[in-house]
């Protein structure tokens, strides 16, 4: 196990090596640079010239390459071309916030996704089957833009349920400490805090969960099917096994596979920054934080986040791989 995942994580190395150029080479395909998304269209060439130098823009690409892997080596991300604020301190506000969003969507969406699925197959052709199937088709066709503008319409604008924006109420003036709001009200025992700030995550985080969820009900339920047609399952009821020891020995286990499979690939996805939920709730995350930095040609900020977060999707691919064997034991890390 240790020397799988110690193998895991040097194939990172190249793999971090070749997003490095591919991301470079994009960046600086981007129309215009640094120099317009700060001047304008009114910038004379020779402020733009100005302003290439003083960035090292002006110099060869493998130069500004080499400057960039050497900084990075160094956890030295850079400087915002728009904050001027260091990438490291921007990542470290911005990220938990998106963690905590994540975390939200995903227990919402594999707290009703996997007994949804499971209970559609186990009840196959009945209504409950024919209604989630419809249900995980349309969470799957509705924006999550304009389901995040429905939610905040309803229950925060009409009802008054729910917050609107933001990650707490700034009146409370809670205590930071790890910058995870929730985290932190329950270390520093500010429970109004912890409160307030789980509640702001209540709207947002539906939005979010609304596509994850909608695709574990469907690879849940397919996959339990599957399952419920092997031998040994019959074999298993046959020899009078109590219905929980058949589901969750012989049903569940060996139809989790592909669930946390796709579970990982999900989350991966979701830490690298819902835009437009972030967007609709004025939830600083690092989504919205993104989308201002490609608009402003912020290279920086832009490198130095794209590489965190690509670092933190290989580790939970990492953690999905490892929770195979403990699903299934007859699966073993090799």
């Amino acid at each position: 196990m240790i020397r799988f995942i110690v193998r895991r994580l040097l194939q990172l190395i190249p793999t971090l090596f070749g997003l490095s150029i591919l991301l470079f080479i994009w960046l600086r395909r981007l129309p215009g640079g640094p120099e317009t998304a700060i001047l304008g269209e009114r910038g004379t060439p020779e402020l733009r010239a100005q302003i290439r130098r003083n960035l090292g823009l002006d110099e060869p690409l493998l130069i500004q390459y080499g400057r960039f892997m050497k900084r990075m080596l160094k956890l030295d991300l850079g400087t915002s071309i728009s904050t001027k604020r260091e990438v490291m301190t921007e990542f470290l506000e911005r990220f938990p916030g998106t963690v905590e969003l994540t975390i939200t969507a995903m227990i919402i969406a594999i707290g009703v996704g996997i007994p949804l699925g499971y209970l559609a197959a186990r009840r196959r052709g009945s209504f409950l089957d024919s209604a989630s199937v419809g249900g995980s088709l349309i969470g799957i066709c509705v924006p999550v833009f304009f389901l995040a503008y429905v939610l905040k319409a309803i229950f925060s604008e009409n009802l008054h349920l729910f917050p609107s924006s933001g990650r707490q109420d700034p009146t409370l003036g809670a205590t930071r400490v790890t910058n995870f709001f929730v985290l932190d009200g329950l270390m520093t025992r500010e429970w109004d805090a912890a409160l307030d700030a789980l509640w702001h995550l209540i709207l947002p985080g539906i939005a979010l969960a609304s596509i994850p969820l909608a695709i574990i009900v469907r690879i849940t339920r397919a996959s339990v099917l599957e399952v419920l047609s092997e031998d040994y399952v019959r074999t298993a009821q046959s020899k009078g096994l109590t219905e929980r020891t058949v589901r969750g020995r012989h049903i569940l286990r060996n139809a989790m596979l592909p669930i946390v499979t796709v579970i990982g690939l999900l989350t991966g996805g979701l830490l690298s920054g819902a835009v437009l939920t972030e967007t609709v709730f004025a939830f600083s995350g690092i989504g919205a934080f993104l989308y201002e930095a490609i608009s402003n040609r912020d290279y920086p900020v832009l490198m130095g986040f794209i590489m965190i977060i690509a670092v933190f999707y290989v580790l939970v691919n990492l953690l999905v791989d490892l929770s195979y064997s403990l699903i299934d034991p007859r699966v073993r890390v090799r």
